[in-house]
């Protein structure tokens, strides 16, 4: 499985952040965390603070030489208020799942509704680091269950 790991704004200051939300490890740990146990599957990671750079990785995986079969995204604030990134979103023709590390649903009201959550096959939310693990848990059930077919 090559699978696209899309981040955005602060996720890069994980560790520096508030750990009671969301941990005290920080990206570069996720990252080796799923490397190291999903060895099978070809991640490639991109992390932004900039909306519309989310935005040309996302229109990036349309490309017909590109051959991610999935996306794993964490949007950060812009789950909440990116139109842009969910129109983007919504020209993909391969499976999201769209991940966070705190509950969303638990916290300010405003982070109840996911705008980018709207165009995934599903949302992981609430689990720390493991909300990426479980992200690719989903990816494969959802290639899987497109191979069965």
């Amino acid at each position: 499985m090559k699978v696209f790991i899309l981040n955005g704004p602060n996720l890069n200051m994980l560790g520096k952040r508030d750990a009671e939300q969301y941990g005290s490890y920080t990206l570069e740990d996720i990252e080796h965390m799923l490397i190291e146990k999903f060895p099978q599957h070809e991640m490639t990671f991109f992390q932004s603070n900039v909306e519309g750079e989310l935005v040309n990785a996302i229109q990036s995986l349309v490309d017909e030489d590109s051959s991610f079969e999935g996306i794993i995204a964490n949007f950060g604030g812009y789950t909440h208020t990116s139109v842009a990134i969910r129109d983007a979103l919504e020209i993909l023709d391969i499976p999201i799942v769209e991940v966070h590390l705190s509950n969303i649903h638990a916290r300010e009201e405003f982070r109840e509704n996911s705008l980018t959550g709207a165009m995934a096959e599903g949302i992981i939310t609430g689990f720390g680091k493991h909300s990426y693990v479980l992200g690719v848990y989903a990816m494969e059930r959802l290639l899987n269950e497109n191979t069965d077919a």
